[in-house]
């Protein structure tokens, strides 16, 4: 403060000289690394837009009145176990890692580093699909409808602008994780909370009006449990809830991460499940069931709703509006978990060069890794018969691999009860360890359940050939699993970084290296 600064006695002599560390390397001045804050609405806002993707509606809203049940089923058995053995973990352990540092204090620096390399894998699987659909949206932004609809068909569109917007962002995000919070926070508002509270308004609108309802209102809440291809769209909604520990790696930023964990968590869980229940409501009641599209249907809706109060045009500005939450979305999943995996490079579990930084602290090598498998993975148009199959299968093929990382995580959590039973935990799951148990097991079979029905293919899209389709999902399932395991194997000692702050975990002696870790 200025008035201690003025009461201190001037210097009377000229201090001994010492080296300066900000000049010690060239005699240049360094710029002191600066810590950046994230308020607590802006980390639930973080997580908000990580979670909820307006792109996800139009498949839920194929299940008409029964898309209730499976939301509420999905939240129940999988978001809110997740939510709340995420806060427990991260607030227990708030030092670097997310899920390597949770799966690893309880199996082992092996299955930390497996499980973080699903979880980032998840990630970039699920990018281009959630690129698709911004595709689509760009295509609704200016042009009449007709030509919309057959542009955002278009294979090769959709590709080159999933290719250019997808580089663009990872340029942007070369800039650090402040100007990704900037951005993700922005297009969270714009391009997410407030086009999903419009599209919910307009259908009570529509509704209000008397217009016909699309949706049919016999079918009741409960889906025939018997047809379970069926029921495979409907296990996509446990991707819709994925992401909820993904921001983890921020926790260091909160100022108080034991409080701010956990609230801003459940802020951001009460704020997804609103949007999904009442959005796919609002998608249902204006799109008749046979044409519901995966990729287009919301856009659609959208002209539709406007349509019914006279004003079609602002379905073009919901279309660009839409196009920037996906912007953000895509930033905001871009830099979370290579920043997650950067941290788990430099302790030794990644080869130097993809450690490397540059004045942000952002790894340029991580991203263009993650860049190019994106771009990579766009083979998939070459081969699958539609835009929207290829929406589905990758979607499908993320939504694998989070829910491996997903079963691991919940027997951690319950493991660690025993195995570091003294930890202090800010928040912990009521009902002590048989609390624990219920949360983990609930959340460890709704995550088996959805695994299972995301092999097979959905009856309600033209998937083309299933042994293709089954064959792809098997195929990538299969190496994506074995590959951190691979990577472990061959670590070397030089590969951990001298400027690394990852701690080690509980127990664990700090003069260990990977090497000598099991």
């Amino acid at each position: 403060m200025s008035t201690l600064a003025s009461s201190q006695p001037a210097p009377t002599a000229k201090p001994p000289a010492t080296q300066d560390p900000s000049t010690a390397h060239g005699g240049k001045p360094s710029r002191a690394k600066k810590t950046v804050v994230i308020s607590m609405m802006a980390f639930a806002v973080m997580n908000f837009m990580t979670v909820v993707s307006l792109r996800g509606l139009p498949a839920q809203a194929e299940y008409g009145l029964v898309s209730i049940f499976y939301y509420i089923f999905a939240a129940v058995v999988f978001l809110i176990p997740t939510a709340l053995v995420a806060a427990e973990l991260a607030s227990t352990f708030p030092k670097q890692g997310g899920v390597f540092r949770w799966v690893g204090e309880a199996f082992g620096p092996r299955w930390g580093f497996a499980a973080v390399y699903w979880q980032w894998q998840a990630w970039v699987l699920w990018l281009p699909a959630v690129l698709v659909f911004g595709a689509a949206a760009v295509a609704f932004i200016l042009w009449p409808q007709s030509f919309d609809a057959a542009l955002a068909k278009n294979k090769l569109y959709s590709m080159v602008v999933l290719l250019i917007v997808f580089w663009s962002v990872t340029v942007f995000t070369f800039r650090g994780i402040q100007a990704s919070v900037k951005l993700s926070t922005f297009s969270g508002i714009f391009g997410t909370i407030i086009p999903g509270a419009i599209l919910i308004i307009l259908g009570v609108v529509y509704v209000a009006m008397g217009k016909p309802i699309q949706m049919s209102l016999h079918t009741g809440f409960l889906p025939d449990f018997g047809n379970w291809h069926s029921m495979v769209l409907a296990a996509s909604i446990f991707l819709f809830y994925a992401g909820m520990e993904m921001q983890a790696v921020h926790v260091k930023n909160l100022k108080n991460p034991s409080r701010d964990y956990p609230l801003s968590i459940l802020i951001a869980t009460i704020m997804t499940v609103t949007i999904f229940v009442l959005g796919t409501l609002a998608v249902g009641v204006v799109i008749p069931h046979k044409s519901i599209n995966l990729a287009q249907s919301l856009l659609v809706a959208y002209r539709d709703l406007w349509s019914n109060l006279g004003v079609p045009w602002l379905g073009n500005v919901m279309a660009l509006m839409v196009a920037i939450g996906v912007l953000g979305q895509v930033t905001v999943v871009a830099s979370g978990p290579s920043t997650g995996l950067l941290a788990v490079g430099k302790a030794g579990y990644l080869p130097k060069i993809l450690q490397k930084t540059n004045a942000h602290g952002i790894s340029i090598p991580i991203l263009l890794m993650q860049a190019i498998i994106v771009t990579f993975l766009c083979g998939i148009f070459l081969v699958m018969p539609s835009v929207q199959s290829v929406f589905q299968i990758l979607s499908q093929v993320s939504n694998i691999m989070f829910l491996t990382m997903y079963m691991v995580m919940f027997v951690a959590a319950i493991a660690l009860r025993y195995s570091q039973p003294d930890m202090a935990r800010p928040f912990r799951i009521p009902g002590g360890n048989f609390g624990m148990w219920l949360v983990g097991l609930i959340g460890l079979a709704g995550a088996l359940i959805a695994g299972a029905l995301s092999f097979a293919p959905p009856t309600q899209i033209g998937t083309g050939s299933v042994a293709i389709y089954v064959g792809i999902l098997v195929a990538v399932t299969a190496v994506e699993v074995a590959i951190p395991f691979v990577v472990f194997a061959f670590r070397k000692p030089s590969w951990k970084a001298t400027d690394s702050d990852f701690e080690p975990f509980a127990g664990q002696a700090k003069t260990r290296t990977p090497s000598q870790a099991s």
